[in-house]
């Protein structure tokens, strides 16, 4: 399978990228073995996205689902960014080849680690959404645990 336009479009012209220096909740993902490295800030205001960031060491496709993953939270509430899925992200880009799902995994697993970062900075118990859903010993995730 070929790369979408809508792929191709956000590899070559990623929206969001960055740092963000008043970010509020911070989430960095990886996976050692397929080399992708995907961090995201977020600015949260009255529990809303008003803005959010992302540096993505990784391949095409890691940086169009960034990029894709970026534009579906931004504005925002934080119960909707909680929803965001893989599937909504790979929708989103009209599809990715099979080998590489994983990066849209990435996405949806940095936009939780940034979200609850933020709870945790807030002191705030972190919704039951947001734990981290392995060990981290497993080699099929990207979890931070």
């Amino acid at each position: 399978m070929a790369y979408s336009a809508k792929v191709m479009d956000h590899f070559m012209n990623p929206r969001n990228v960055g740092e963000l220096d008043n970010a509020n909740g911070v989430g960095e993902v990886g996976n050692a073995k397929c080399g992708d490295i995907m961090k995201i800030y977020l600015d949260i205001q009255d529990d809303v996205i008003q803005d959010v960031r992302f540096n993505t060491f990784g391949c095409g496709a890691a940086i169009a689902t960034s990029s894709m993953a970026t534009e579906l939270i931004k504005g925002k509430t934080i119960e909707e960014a909680m929803e965001l899925t893989n599937k909504a992200v790979v929708e989103a880009l009209d599809g990715l080849p099979p080998v590489k799902l994983h990066c849209s995994v990435l996405a949806e697993e940095a936009v939780q680690a940034a979200l609850r970062d933020y709870y945790e900075r807030k002191g705030a118990p972190v919704p039951e959404k947001l734990q981290p859903r392995c060990s981290g010993s497993c080699d099929h995730c990207h979890c931070p645990a």
